[in-house]
């Protein structure tokens, strides 16, 4: 990905709120990912292979791949949200480049358009297998500021 603006955090706390939100997300807890980067507007999640996520040829599923995309979006997307926001997707369209195979996958995101209802997003997903790096998916996503109601 070409770099991108640097981007300011509406709220001063995001790092801590976007680490909360994802840690309270059963399925990522499910799938190993964890977030191994966070800076406003970008994101690198990682997970270890599991021959649990595998489909039939033994790679890992494609909706594997894309959870992980989706949620790496999600949480570039919450970096530059305000205090008091969620934030939820509504559109993504996925890439699938190469079979999924490999020791550990990187799902990283950046904002490319924050808005204040709607921030579009990019995101690459890697196989690294014996210290080589091979992209295996992208996507393009567009996520909606939810206002928390009380």
């Amino acid at each position: 990905m070409t770099a991108m603006p640097r981007f300011e955090p509406k709220n001063p706390d995001y790092r801590a709120n976007a680490a909360d939100t994802f840690e309270r997300q059963r399925a990522m807890k499910t799938l190993g990912i964890s977030i191994a980067r966070m800076e406003p507007g970008e994101v690198d999640l990682v997970m270890g292979y599991s021959p649990d996520f595998t489909q039939q040829h033994g790679f890992v599923h494609a909706g594997i791949i894309t959870a992980g995309l989706d949620n790496a979006c999600g949480i570039a997307a919450f970096t530059l949200m305000p205090v008091d926001t969620g934030i939820l997707t509504v559109e993504f369209k996925t890439n699938l480049l190469a079979p999924a195979k490999g020791q550990r996958f990187v799902f990283r995101a950046v904002v490319v358009k924050p808005g204040r209802t709607l921030t579009v997003c990019d995101a690459r997903a890697f196989a690294e297998d014996n210290g080589a790096e091979t992209l295996v998916a992208t996507m393009t996503g567009t996520l909606m500021a939810l206002p928390m109601r009380n």
